[in-house]
């Protein structure tokens, strides 16, 4: 085919589409079928009109093939193991019972049984369930789920294609069961797992499907020559099967490298590439490897990661390039448009000029089918989309809130000793133990506890009048007042003041920082029904006034017990919100760095004796190839020693991380050079303790023994087992004892009786010890 009947033949289509509806309905009914007040009927109801709502916005936009099988309940990889029947055993007699309560019960467990381990999607802060396998796992098809949503958009008039995990990816999402050797490779099942991919491709094609996407997000990792054979050997299999529709292998977040010429070879009959950010290599390596002859390319110019508005002239650019490397070029997103919000015209509060700049899920559908149509008609038929798209991007390159001339030359100032603590670890280590006084074990909290309905009606009476400032100061107050209270009897040993007053820990800095944009509607899923509005980090940063000095100085007034600050360092403040991408990462992130610095000071200033400055994102940031580990890990741990480089020696410097792997960069984590560290540990039953163990890694730390993602209550035996199992790794004068993570997304309720639990275990395992005190 030529490149002029290649492009006639360009089409419009995306990856995925956001699932929560406009109003987040599907939250609101997950959590209500969870609470009893929904019932099963009206939650699938629920969300068949939200699939069916997405479909039908995508036509009506122009995209010509819908998505089908991106829509879930909970998480598309916990559907996959649902369709390829990896149920573990502790949760198939609750999936045999009732399906749907038993799908619930791997994701959130259950008060007797624990939940699927969740860790992050790639570097994204979409968070999946980790598939457990061992070598007695035996997969089963159930494409009931797939088929369902695929005749669903058929029924609609709808040109479909049915999206799945790949099944290397898959694999190699994957961990060894509870019980399983940990030297057990998953990807030792792929032979045992191919034909049931096959059956589930089988059952799509005479269930109307033309194509089927399979993903494989993992093959733009590094990965070894026996992974890049199963990957060859994978869709040699599926691709030579001939009662399967076409297959279409989709890569997304990263260049597929090595893996490129495996997939180009593979006879399936199109490939979607990313072209965007650190993707845009893919380019160059698909014209090396000869192109694409014979095939579809998907080619994803418009970046479903981030906010800005797409440059046209430059996709359309890299699209006419493509023209000559396959046989069809259809126009996309990089990647599912899962990890952007719903639509710029819900935001009210944001100047519309800088309204202009931004493109959520509905406006890059718009840019698509733009992009698409230029690229079969030819610019001239774009000229007036052109010519706006032109004027956009130089509004906002050329906008004051770009541009702090004091920011910059602030940053330029910056020295090696400005990111150096006064003393080494040993000294400050001393310095605090005599100042602090802790016991061994000591207990505390992560930081935020349970965001009440109370709460969440009194921040949006403030916004709309309803409440004077003052009254919303008192409510604040009396919450801070029993969170005090409450720990104080369940006998924490360094306390917080439970957030109260934020929103989320990167909004809430985010809405007091220069260059932030803070979105009304601007929700992303997190994971489940945890949805998250990230804040977009438009200009320059600077803090006008002290952040969060008001409210930790006056929880501290209430209690003779050490009460930490409570800070998001700056790589989380990047990672968790729409970063600007006209400047380089660590620019940025020192701009942050500087505006914590001066929190931390005023901090110091005010008493505040415990500082933690949490940076869950450090990890999931990291680049998802090693070639780019140590530029990044640079700026990452420079930006946070310049946040606390300026903190007394008697301050002690906490930091927090969860749900990451945390193995590889325990060099980094020792250069943040932080007094004490909490991780994640409980669902991965203490493994981080052991890598750190391993690693030699010499400060203080947190392992989790409370698993705050879960409705479940630990008990004191199991919170006791996670301790000594931490012990058996870490010495008691370095261990701390904390839930995993933040506990605003749990109950009262709960909250009381697993710190009680934690702190019980704590005094046992304390009483146990040499020199400890019950």
């Amino acid at each position: 085919m030529t490149s002029r009947s290649a492009a006639a033949a360009a089409r419009a289509t995306v990856h995925g589409y956001p699932r929560q509806g406009p109003n987040r309905e599907l939250k609101k009914a997950i959590e209500g079928y969870w609470k009893g007040r929904v019932d099963a009927d009206t939650l699938r109801t629920t969300a068949a009109g939200l699939r069916r709502g997405n479909w039908q916005q995508l036509a009506e936009a122009g995209v010509h093939e819908v998505p089908t099988g991106d829509f879930s309940y909970y998480d598309h990889v916990l559907d996959t193991s649902v369709m390829v029947g990896a149920i573990p055993a502790r949760h198939r007699a609750a999936v045999a019972a009732d399906q749907l309560d038993g799908y619930f019960a791997m994701a959130r467990g259950t008060q007797d049984v624990a939940p699927l381990e969740m860790t992050k999607w790639f570097d994204t802060n979409y968070h999946y369930l980790v598939p457990e396998l061992g070598p007695d796992t035996v997969f089963a098809a159930d494409s009931a789920q797939q088929v369902a949503q695929l005749t669903e958009a058929v029924g609609l008039g709808l040109a479909a294609r049915p999206v799945l995990v790949g099944p290397v990816t898959y694999l190699l999402l994957a961990k060894p069961a509870p019980g399983v050797a940990a030297g057990f490779d998953p990807l030792t099942l792929l032979d045992r797992l191919l034909p049931v991919y096959a059956e589930v491709l089988a059952d799509l094609r005479a269930a109307g499907a033309r194509w089927v996407q399979l993903d494989e997000p993992a093959l733009v990792q590094d990965r070894s020559p026996a992974v890049l054979n199963a990957a060859a050997r994978a869709y040699r299999d599926l691709g030579t099967r001939t009662d399967r529709p076409q297959l279409l292998v989709a890569s997304y977040f990263d260049r597929l490298g090595e893996a490129l010429p495996v997939l180009a070879k593979a006879p399936v009959e199109g490939l979607a590439l990313d072209f965007t950010g650190p993707a845009a290599g893919n380019l160059q390596d698909l014209a090396a490897v000869g192109g694409l002859p014979g095939k579809r390319l998907v080619a994803g110019v418009v970046n479903g990661r981030n906010v800005w508005i797409n440059n046209h002239e430059q996709s359309l650019a890299t699209l006419g390039t493509l023209l000559g490397l396959a046989e069809r070029v259809d126009v996309s997103s990089s990647c599912s448009l899962l990890h952007v919000p719903l639509d710029t015209g819900a935001e009210r509060d944001i100047d519309p000029q800088i309204v202009r700049w931004l493109a959520f899920a509905r406006q890059k559908t718009t840019e698509i089918v733009t992009l698409a149509r230029g690229l079969a008609r030819g610019t001239d038929a774009l000229a007036a989309e052109l010519a706006a798209n032109r004027a956009d991007l130089a509004s906002r390159a050329g906008s004051a809130l770009t541009h702090d001339p004091a920011v910059r030359a602030r940053v330029a100032a910056v020295t090696d000793a400005d990111g150096r603590r006064s003393q080494p670890y040993a000294e400050r280590s001393a310095a605090q133990r005599a100042h602090l006084r802790l016991p061994l074990l000591p207990t505390t909290t992560i930081g935020s506890f349970p965001q009440t309905a109370g709460l969440r009606t009194a921040r949006a009476d403030l916004r709309a009048g309803r409440l004077d400032a003052e009254g919303y100061e008192e409510r604040i107050s009396a919450e801070i007042r029993e969170v005090l209270a409450f720990q104080e009897k369940a006998g924490i040993d360094v306390l917080v003041h439970g957030e109260p007053e934020r929103n989320d820990m990167v909004q809430y800095f985010a809405e007091q920082l220069t260059g932030y944009l803070a979105t009304q509607h601007g929700w992303v899923q997190s994971y489940g029904t945890r949805y998250v509005r990230p804040p977009i980090l438009a200009g320059d940063i600077s803090r006008p006034e002290p952040m969060t000095v008001r409210w930790t100085r006056y929880a501290q007034s209430l209690t003779e017990r050490p009460v930490k600050g409570m800070l998001t360092g700056p790589v989380t403040m990047l990672a968790w919100s729409f970063v600007r991408d006209d400047q380089p990462l660590g620019d940025t992130a020192r701009q942050v760095a500087l505006a914590l610095r001066d929190e931390v000071n005023d901090l110091e200033a005010a008493g505040t004796s415990v500082i933690q400055v949490d940076e869950p994102a450090l990890r999931e940031t990291l680049p998802l190839r090693a070639a780019g580990h140590a530029a990044y890990l640079a700026w990452a741990t420079e930006a946070f020693r310049l946040t606390t480089g300026g903190a007394r020696p008697d301050t002690q410097i906490h930091t927090h991380m969860c749900y990451a792997e945390f193995g590889d960069i325990l060099r980094a984590i020792e250069d943040l050079d932080a007094d004490v560290i909490s991780l994640e540990a409980a669902r991965s039953h203490m493994q981080v303790a052991s890598e750190l163990a391993t690693g030699g890694y010499p400060r203080e730390v947190g392992p989790g023994v409370y698993d705050i993602h879960s409705p479940r209550v630990p008990g004191v035996a199991e919170a006791t087992a996670l301790l000594r199992k931490g012990l058996a790794a870490i010495p008691a004068e370095r261990l701390w004892v904390n839930p995993d993570c933040g506990l605003k997304t749990r109950g009262w309720p709960e909250v009381r009786a697993a710190l009680e639990n934690l702190v019980t275990a704590a005094r046992e395992v304390r009483g146990s010890l040499p020199g400890g005190v019950s």
